[in-house]
């Protein structure tokens, strides 16, 4: 008790520079709200920082960067805190916690947006949709717009917009060293090519400035679930395979293998049964859509089609209920650059042993405006069409945590000889270099380059790190 009560003056003695300096908030271990503060989306991460600062506005960003560099402590960046990696937080380190940060101003005459680095999607969607317009971000609303955005970001609106990196035209980013820039195409190109998929290495971004779109019939798409029985999987993929790069850009869907929430608005006779589903979205004109969407209406003999009109921004939240904070996750990711017949078998069979009722296996397009972009436009370098692809064991009970691990493990040894290679970043838990080299292909090494020149310390190297150069 004598050694704790100690070690926990050293602590606030250690850190009372810090926490006078603040407009935020410092949280110790000491303190009572230190573990909802630690806390991420994924309940399988239990991980204790030295401390855990909620800044308020980007002097305390810089207070906090100066403050850990010059007192040689490990430095993670929480924005969202939805990557199932849980790399927002650290043993022993200082988190920066932006969730304070979460204000938005739109233009919709020039179509842009300037989202601080705390928001949420849900944030962004919320600002954007009522005038009729959109960021193209990822498929949940609780996402912290930071992490998906330095990622990639990919979602509903890839096909017809691009990534979210595509749609980035500049960032307020603290570097390592404590300063202060603006990256555009103008100022600090380089970074600002990194910033645009190389993930949270590079800096501490402050704020974002998108591009928005306007989208369906002023922010009313059409989208919803079109389920088949899991015994229909294979037909409805390779169906899937063939008709999507086809398709409209106005219309995406997502495919995946799951099983059917037994709650409300999906009809009790299918609660928790495993389908095949397509999560679809119309960006179009609404009055071609019974056109554009007939194929996808009328392919096979679904157990429902749950298409309907409804804002962009109630689409982006519907899954939100279902997958609460806290529970269970844990991931494998590969790109995909086609549907193999080997694939599906995979899919076929690990489909049919879901352990759980939340574990579930996407799919998500990554062609038309995403794949126009040159490979070394951004640091994001899979832009040869496909999928990237995610298996995600979940469940809210700890003691299946060895389960949903293991199916996901198996699930992913027996389909990776079939993909691309390299992943999704914002897909990926701690799987070593090798795994990160891979995601970016022919990029990395510049962005080692980058790297070096920004933060040759690895300060922030709480991430799907890139190493510096040399």
């Amino acid at each position: 008790m004598e050694a704790r009560s100690q070690t926990t003056e050293t602590a606030a003695e250690l850190f009372a520079p810090l926490r006078t300096s603040l407009r935020g908030t410092l949280t110790l271990p000491q303190d009572a709200a230190y573990d909802e503060a630690r806390a991420v989306y994924n309940g399988m991460v239990d991980r204790r920082p030295a401390a855990i600062a909620r800044v308020a506005d980007t002097a305390d960003i810089v207070a906090a960067v100066d403050f850990a560099r010059e007192n040689s402590l490990g430095l993670a960046v929480r924005g969202g805190g939805h990557q199932a990696s849980g790399l927002a937080v650290a043993d022993d380190a200082l988190v920066i916690d932006l969730g304070a940060m979460r204000s938005t101003t739109v233009d919709p005459a020039s179509h842009t947006v300037r989202v601080d680095g705390g928001a949420l999607w849900a944030d962004v969607d919320h600002a954007t949709v009522a005038f009729g317009q959109a960021v193209p971000s990822g498929f949940i609303a609780s996402t912290g717009v930071g992490g998906l955005a330095l990622g990639g970001g990919i979602g509903y609106l890839t096909r017809r917009f691009g990534l979210t990196v595509d749609n980035l035209l500049a960032a307020d980013v603290v570097l390592a060293d404590g300063t202060l820039v603006t990256a555009d195409e103008h100022r600090h190109p380089d970074l600002f090519w990194a910033l645009r998929g190389g993930g949270g290495n590079f800096g501490v971004v402050t704020s974002f400035t998108f591009r928005m779109h306007e989208i369906g019939e002023h922010g009313t798409v059409i989208g919803g679930p079109v389920f088949y029985d899991l015994a229909d999987a294979p037909a409805v993929m390779r169906w899937y395979r063939e008709l999507l790069p086809a398709l409209p850009e106005e219309l995406s869907g997502w495919i995946g293998l799951l099983t059917i929430p037994p709650a409300p608005p999906f009809p009790e006779e299918l609660w928790g049964r495993k389908a095949c589903a397509i999560i679809w979205c119309y960006t179009g004109a609404h009055e071609v859509a019974d056109a554009v969407l007939a194929p996808v209406r009328g392919f096979g003999s679904p157990l429902l089609v749950g298409l309907q009109a409804m804002p962009f921004s109630a689409l982006q939240s519907a899954f939100d209920p279902l997958f609460p904070a806290g529970m269970q996750w844990y991931w494998r990711a590969d790109f995909v650059t086609e549907i193999s017949d080997a694939a599906i078998q995979v899919h076929a069979k690990y489909g049919a042993a879901l352990p759980t009722g939340y574990s579930t296996m996407h799919l998500y397009p990554i062609d038309g405006a995403a794949a126009r972009v040159p490979a070394d436009a951004t640091a994001f370098a899979y832009r040869s069409g496909g999928w990237a692809g995610v298996i995600v064991g979940v469940d809210p009970d700890p003691a299946n945590a060895e389960l949903i691990t293991e199916w996901t493990k198996a699930y992913h040894d027996a389909l990776h000889p079939t993909t691309a290679g390299g992943a999704y970043v914002n897909f990926m838990m701690e799987e070593g270099t090798d795994r990160i080299r891979a995601s970016y292909l022919g990029n990395y090494e510049r962005l080692a380059r980058i790297k070096a020149h920004y933060d040759p310390g690895n300060l922030f190297h709480h991430n799907q790190n890139i190493v510096p150069a040399g």
